[in-house]
């Protein structure tokens, strides 16, 4: 124990006896808390009350009277009896600081042998309730609080061992810091007022190191251990009507020791609702596997479950003649229907590409999932309409269908709009005619390169066509759960999740990196992480899977959950957690490591948590501390990847940047485009979408500036309709632009010489005529405008339509929190302002202001347009050469200056000539070019429908589960010690009566607690206390006012003296001098009788004795030679 704690815990734990001896004080507690510093010193103090450690007394059989017994067979569940403190004090690594550990030792009195009660045989006696008190996890050398240890659960990017051990050493440090400060602070008081003699002060105790992060995985591999039961049992206990199998090589080589490199397939077999039944490692994807099916077979068969309908596989769906190796391993099932995943057909096509830089590639892809699927017209209809909405709250014009439907984000269409598939034959028909359409030249790119490699694409659709029939939905099988609604320029939509492919699968395979911390695991921690990991990842998809979202409480321990459920039905009538059912017993399906070691022939993983075997495996952690690699991910569940191009349509149309709302606007999103991947974009600018109280902003007197209702509109694009940003940047770009406002163009008749934009939006040729008048300014060397520009410029501004009047609306160039990389904030948004930090930085850390792209609106665009027709080429001056983008901003920043520092422009319009640099301005000139290169191959190619709609409705969506779904098969149970607290047999000492009544409840050493006496006239009487609720630290940690608690006498034994005379008291009456006389023995009986046969306990009988114990020969089946050995062992 260390030095500091000595003092006050002897002081807390002991007292001194009658005999003068420190004993045991009878009235202990669970935690003692060390007492605070003073507040006020009037001499030089010692550190030891700064830097003392509270201290947990792990004493189950003297606090509670718990019944606990001997492990030994040949004890016959003896019961083990006190033996006082161990002397060993263990120190317990907390979140912030550590802990003292102390706990008692336990003797069986039959064959004498020691436990200590925080050892798992004593442990696992304890029931669940007075376990959950012990939460610590011992190893040899160190010992872990359970809360740290909680830390690991959640694995996540960037949540690994080293991160944990690093905010665990600045908890540590910051704690002793703090302590240190205060300690130093009150001897430099004493220090700085010394007198005569020098004073000594002592340094405070070293700060404990924090184990290694090697450590940290073995407690936290042990841990997971002591629930390995629940953990299988719920595994095993996981079906499915529509289920998924799929196959990846991304974890494997994490496997290390032995077994390295004998596996060589992952396999997973999911449901309809993202749960995994079983994922096993396997050296081969064929034969192997058909032990896992047997397993699944026989775990339906055994719970009484229908077989699935469907299993989405990634090969051998079908085959030319006869029966497919899958439809013999799954035997079993003769009904189940065999499909193959979409995504992975697509993927096989899309290899009779040249590349997939070309051009035309994602406008192929996108096609064909156009001529796989076809939406539901009434689902389309209401999407459509609710964007209409919401484009005309942030301003837009009335947009036709098509315009409409480049606004529609791949989200929204997977989350509001089902799908099916089209028919054979129209699938068959539409997939030759795209192939034969882009066969030809027609395929090619701008340098003449074709998208598709004709010999090579023509075997492959001549093999892959007989796959079609692989990929149809089957008949009345429901595929999509309505799981909720949403609101979206006020119309109601619906939310829909789909069931098919096994998209859900490749989600969980990205998840396998994060369950297996560090580099490398051995056998054992590889399956030890994958079980915790199959545990978690399953049980939050059944909570996502039920109507109300589950239970606010998230918990993974099942027996805790089972526990509190069953106390609050006997109490209560009702379960706390109705959604927790416990799970079928184990079937012994091998599951991960144990699967690859039966297939090898070796022999298994010994899992038991005590063996040496375990504790040596454990130890075996491999994790690089400097270098951890990011395990990053992208989850795809819930989102199909066959949508993924799904927006490219023929006339290509680069809509306005990504909308991220800082305002309560709700559903406001942006309008996206299909991926180029053949294109490294750049970030666009991002929309933001101003409050809606501002709607009704009245113009200002002077200037007419119309509200800014319409000023939701942010560049939409370049002028020229092409470009398209990568799916990514488009959802999450890190910068924004200015947002130009929209006036309804509708509302009046357009003439026919009014020009219109990319968007047909009227009014361009005015913004290009003010544009050029502007332009014209660059020549002029003088600095300021003449009256005559000036009412030239305002006369062009008047001139504009309201659209390209409204102010131009800033959007956020900040993120509310990281969506990606290694060190991404939590999900937990900032109670505080956001960007807040990002105007400080910009503002006061530079002499400028955040540049902008030079499509934030309409006028700047054309000035930019101008410029670049201008300035095509460098130049070169003197001996310096400027390039063709240092030109185009020189003239821009001299027209911005020029209209920014006259006043009569200023008041008189709204003009607002924003800053750019030149990665802004390379970046936009970069993206039109190449739009306009793609508009212009998309240019008379007759490529199948971009979104086709059903002609008849869908079937409906099943609704979600308002609870689990409950199966038929035995329950796991439990191994639930039961609450012996005070049934321990316990031997009391007689004691002299006392003049004075120690209160029940003091647990206060300090001369603060407050002791009541008996006095003469309650003799009779002992004093009851209401039990506390909680444990009390030692000495509060601020000074209260002293509270009197609760108190009733009630009549008690009177003293053994009282009730008999003529008993003999420890303590005679101080006037009685006579010698007490003794009383004579008189045996009645020949010889002492044996319990067990009644006979006498005799040489003659056959008994024996030795140390106490009894040799019966009625009762013993060995011979008493024999069991003398055993004794004398």
């Amino acid at each position: 124990m260390p030095q500091q704690d000595q003092k006050w815990v002897s002081e807390a734990l002991f007292r001194v006896g009658a005999k003068g001896k420190l004993e045991l004080r009878e009235n202990l507690q669970l935690w003692y808390h060390p007492p605070p510093p003073a507040l006020l010193y009037h001499q030089a103090p010692t550190p030891d009350r700064f830097f003392s450690q509270r201290l947990l007394l792990w004493m189950p059989y003297k606090l509670w009277k718990v019944r606990l017994q001997c492990t030994n067979p040949a004890c016959a569940r003896q019961q083990l009896c006190g033996g006082g403190l161990h002397r060993r004090v263990r120190q317990v690594l907390d979140i912030d600081r550590y802990y003292n550990l102390v706990t008692e030792t336990l003797i069986c009195t039959r064959c004498r042998t020691s436990y200590l009660s925080w050892s798992q045989a004593v442990l696992q006696q304890l029931d669940l309730a007075h376990r959950s008190e012990f939460r610590v996890i011992l190893t040899r050398k160190y010992a872990c609080d359970i809360r740290v240890l909680r830390l690991l659960r959640e694995r996540g990017m960037g949540n690994g061992p080293v991160r944990i051990i690093g905010q665990l050493r600045e908890n540590h440090s910051e704690e002793w810091l703090k302590r240190a400060l205060r300690y130093t602070s009150e001897c430099v008081a004493f220090f700085d007022n010394r007198g005569l003699h020098p004073l000594h002060f002592q340094e405070p105790p070293p700060l404990a190191s924090v184990p290694s992060y090697k450590w940290l995985l073995t407690v936290y591999s042990q841990d997971i251990l002591n629930r390995l039961d629940h953990i299988k049992a719920s595994i095993t206990s996981t079906y499915g009507s529509i289920l998924k199998m799929d196959s990846t090589k991304k974890i494997t080589k994490k496997l290390s020791g032995p077994a390295k490199g004998t596996a060589q397939w992952l396999t997973s077999v999911g449901n309809e609702i993202g749960q995994v039944l079983m994922s096993v490692l396997t050296a081969n994807e064929g034969a192997g596997l058909d032990l896992m099916a047997a397993g699944l077979m026989e775990r339906y068969r055994s719970a009484g479950v229908d077989p699935p309908t469907i299993i989405y596989v990634d090969c051998d769906c079908c085959k030319k003649v006869g029966e497919t190796k899958l439809k013999r391993r799954f035997s079993g099932w003769p009904d189940v229907i065999v499909r193959l995943d979409i995504w992975h057909f697509m993927r096989r096509l899309a290899v009779g590409c040249t590349t997939d830089a070309h051009q035309l590639y994602p406008t192929f892809m996108a096609r064909l999932s156009s001529c796989i699927f076809e939406w539901d017209a009434g689902d389309l209809t209401l999407l459509r309409q609710a964007k209409r909405e919401q484009l005309i709250q942030q301003g837009w014009p009335t947009l036709s269908e098509a315009e409409l439907d480049h606004h529609l984000t791949k989200a929204e269409l997977l989350q509001h709009c089902r799908r099916r598939t089209r028919g054979e034959e129209t699938t068959f028909r539409l997939l030759d005619m795209l192939i034969r359409e882009l066969m030809g030249g027609k395929g090619n790119d701008a340098l003449g390169v074709p998208l598709l490699d004709s010999v090579r694409m023509q075997h492959i659709w001549n093999v892959q066509r007989r796959h079609i029939t692989c990929i149809q939905d089957p008949p009345n099988v429901p595929l999509y759960t309505e799981t909720g609604t949403t609101s979206k320029g006020g119309v109601v939509l619906k939310t829909y999740r789909c069931a098919r492919g096994s998209t859900s699968l490749e989600s969980f395979h990205c998840h396998l990196n994060r369950f297996i911390p560090g580099n490398s695991a051995n056998s054992l921690n590889f399956q030890i992480y994958l079980l915790e990991g199959l545990l978690r990842w399953n049980q939050d998809r059944a909570e996502a899977a039920v109507a109300d979202g589950g239970s606010t409480l998230r918990s993974y321990t099942g027996e805790l959950v089972y526990s509190v459920n069953e106390n609050y039905n006997k109490l209560y009538g009702r379960k706390l957690v109705p959604s927790f059912t416990p799970p079928a017993v184990y079937t012994g399906e091998l599951i991960g490591v144990q699967y690859l070691l039966r297939q090898n022939s070796q022999p298994l993983e010994d899992m038991c948590p005590t063996s040496d075997r375990t504790s040596q495996l454990l130890e075996e952690i491999d994790v690089e501390e400097q270098v951890e690699k990011d395990e990053g991910f992208i989850d795809f569940f819930g989102e199909e990847a066959t949508v993924a191009n799904l927006v490219a349509s023929d006339d290509l149309v680069l809509s306005g940047p990504p909308v991220l709302p800082a305002a309560p606007v709700p559903s406001v999103q942006a309008p996206t485009a299909a991926p180029l991947p053949s294109v490294k974009i750049p970030p666009l600018p991002i929309v933001q979408t101003p409050p809606l109280h501002s709607f009704q902003t009245p113009p200002l007197p002077t200037a007419p500036v119309p509200s800014v209702a319409a000023s939701l509109l942010s560049v939409q694009a370049p002028p020229l309709p092409s470009v398209q940003a990568p799916p990514l940047l488009r959802v999450r770009a890190p910068s924004a632009a200015p947002v130009p406002s929209v006036q309804d163009p509708l509302d009046t008749p357009v003439p026919s010489a009014m020009a219109v934009d990319e968007h047909c939006i009227p009014g361009m040729d005015r913004v290009d005529a003010l544009a050029e008048c502007l332009v014209e300014l660059r020549t002029q060397t003088s600095l300021t405008l003449t009256n005559q520009q000036v009412a030239t410029i305002v006369g062009l501004w008047q001139n504009l339509d309201k659209f390209d009047k409204d102010r131009v609306v800033y959007a956020a160039r900040h993120q509310d929190r990281l969506l990606t990389g290694r060190f991404r904030s939590p999900k937990k948004k900032a109670v505080f302002t956001p960007g807040v930090d990002s105007t400080k930085r910009c503002v006061l850390g530079s002499s400028g202001s955040p540049a902008q792209w030079p499509n934030c609106c309409r006028l700047v665009e054309m000035i930019f347009i101008r410029l670049c027709n201008i300035h095509r080429s460098p130049k070169k001056q003197r001996t310096e050469s400027l390039s063709r983008w240092d030109l185009i901003l020189r003239d821009y920043r001299k027209i911005r200056q020029l209209i920014l520092s006259n006043g009569m422009v200023m008041n008189d319009t709204t003009l607002q000539l924003v800053e750019v640099n030149q990665r802004t301005l390379t970046t936009w000139h970069n993206n039109r070019l190449k739009g306009q290169e793609v508009s212009l191959l998309l240019q008379g190619l007759d490529l199948p429908e971009a979104r086709p709609v059903a002609l008849d409705v869908l079937p409906p969506a099943r609704v979600q589960p308002v609870v689990p779904p409950q199966y038929s098969h035995q329950l796991h149970t439990y191994q639930m010690p039961p609450d012996t607290a005070g049934q321990a047999k316990t031997k009391f000492r007689k004691i002299a009566p006392s003049a004075t009544c120690t209160s029940a409840t003091a647990t206060s050493i300090w001369p603060s607690a407050v002791h009541p006496q008996r006095s003469a006239t309650s003799s009779h009487l002992r004093t009851i206390c209401p039990r506390p609720t909680a444990p009390h630290p030692l000495v509060p940690d601020t000074p209260t006012a002293p509270v009197v608690s609760q108190m009733f006498l009630v009549p008690c034994p009177a003293p053994f003296s009282t009730i008999n005379p003529g008993a003999i008291s420890s303590e005679p009456p101080a006037n009685d001098t006579a010698t007490p006389t003794k009383r004579s023995y008189n045996r009645t009986v020949k010889a002492n009788s044996c319990r067990k046969c009644g006979q006498f306990r005799t040489q003659e009988t056959g008994h024996s004795q030795y140390k106490g114990k009894i040799y019966c020969p009625n009762k013993e089946t060995i011979t008493k030679e024999q069991w003398l050995q055993i004794m004398r062992r």
